[in-house]
């Protein structure tokens, strides 16, 4: 495929992840056909499993694949978070639709399987992009791709994730460090477990904090977070780190979940976000370029609202191109594009800048350390008024898509 020269797509969607996806399948369904470009050999599940709160259901539901999931993961109603300092317990309600907390391969082959089985092209690394004016206030993008294929769109989507090429065309910032790392990955217990059905949470006065849920009678997704450690190596020495130096003094049921890890989903990553006040004023679009999901709006993972947001960029910006679409009799008129994206700009912004102020302030106060007052506002406040104010976030509804009839989709 090398020196290949594809003449012209609609939109080329960079990024096979759940922003990415999501987006092809929204464009989908009003009628319009995306080529997504993905690293990676194959649909990548690194992070091993996520939490969907009720706004993620929504979009998934207006995206139309969310009966495949829900058959097969349960809803989480409450959790617990314990002090191992104080041997302290309190309980967490989560919003009245509950939250599921779902394989994250699941997810992406559920969106993939949506897809016409040539919208994605794998081992495809974006190298370059450009602009080229096409007279009367039009344009096109033009991406390079480091095999030497050079693609034109009329729209780019960048949703490459937080170190997002397309972020960094457009001039964004460059997502900074939190401060904390987690180690993530999957426990499987081949004779099945006795745990309860919630999510159970562990906290300590050494800004560590660490947790596990239940995904199935057998498998668990488990987590480590902690002030920025290099846990890099083998998936061995991760869990052997974790066993007996970041949580050798948490409770026996977590470190026993801990040591059922499948060693083939065991990662470790710093936790990036971008500022706030980044998204607020960046520039997150240029005429027919703009970005999605981490691409946009990186966060931590403290109200998991990672992947729930990134679904309702997908649910938004489809809706602005359909409504492009049926404006204009039925056609992808090429010219329109840059208001209709600026359009999904404008509601997402803020959107984004919240849930990322959220995250990070939820996460400042779980992991605050050791000060009195920090423990003080974890311990007597945080989870009894803070908390449930902070999971209000996760009402939102991002709406629904268009029904468009533009005899276009496959």
């Amino acid at each position: 495929m090398k020196g290949e020269m594809k003449m012209m797509e609609d939109v080329v969607i960079v990024g096979a992840g759940i922003a990415g996806l999501a987006t092809a399948v929204a464009l989908k369904r009003v009628g319009v056909r995306a080529l997504v470009l993905e690293r990676s050999q194959g649909i990548r599940a690194t992070g091993a499993a996520l939490s969907l709160f009720p706004n993620a259901w929504l979009a998934l539901d207006a995206l139309g694949v969310s009966h495949k999931l829900t058959r097969s993961y349960d809803p989480f109603l409450k959790g617990s978070v314990t002090n191992i300092n104080t041997g302290d317990v309190q309980q967490v309600l989560f919003p009245d639709q509950g939250i599921r907390t779902v394989h994250r391969k699941a997810l992406l082959e559920a969106l993939a399987e949506e897809l016409p089985t040539d919208s994605i092209r794998f081992s495809s690394k974006l190298a370059a992009i450009e602009i080229q004016e096409q007279g009367g206030g039009a344009s096109i993008a033009v991406v390079h791709l480091e095999d030497g294929t050079t693609i034109k769109s009329k729209v780019l989507i960048g949703c490459d994730g937080v170190h997002s090429v397309v972020a960094r065309w457009l001039g964004l910032a460059e997502p900074v460090h939190s401060g904390r790392s987690a180690v993530r990955s999957l426990a499987v217990f081949p004779q099945g477990h006795r745990f309860k059905r919630e999510v159970q949470q562990f906290v300590d006065h050494q800004d560590k904090r660490a947790g596990f849920v239940p995904l199935n009678d057998r498998e668990f997704y488990w987590f480590l977070t902690c002030k920025e450690e290099n846990m890099t190596g083998e998936p061995e020495q991760i869990q052997r780190e974790v066993l007996e130096k970041h949580a050798e003094n948490f409770p026996s049921i977590y470190l026993d979940v801990v040591r059922h890890a499948d060693l083939s989903t065991i990662t470790w990553a710093p936790l990036m976000y971008r500022h706030p006040w980044r998204i607020i004023f960046g520039n997150l679009n240029k005429g027919n370029i703009t970005v999605a999901g981490d691409a946009m709006h990186p966060m931590t993972p403290d109200l998991g609202q990672g992947g729930g947001s990134s679904l309702e960029d997908a649910v938004v910006l489809g809706r602005h191109i359909g409504n492009s679409i049926i404006k204009n009799g039925g056609q992808f008129v090429e010219g329109d594009m840059a208001k209709a994206i600026d359009d999904y700009v404008k509601e997402r912004r803020w959107r984004g800048a919240l849930l990322v102020t959220g995250s990070y302030f939820s996460g400042w106060i779980q992991q605050g350390g050791a000060k009195w007052w920090v423990r003080f506002l974890r311990d007597r406040l945080f989870f009894k008024y803070i908390f449930g104010f902070l999971a209000g976030l996760a009402y939102y509804n991002c709406g629904n898509l268009p029904a468009v009839s533009s005899g276009k989709e496959d």
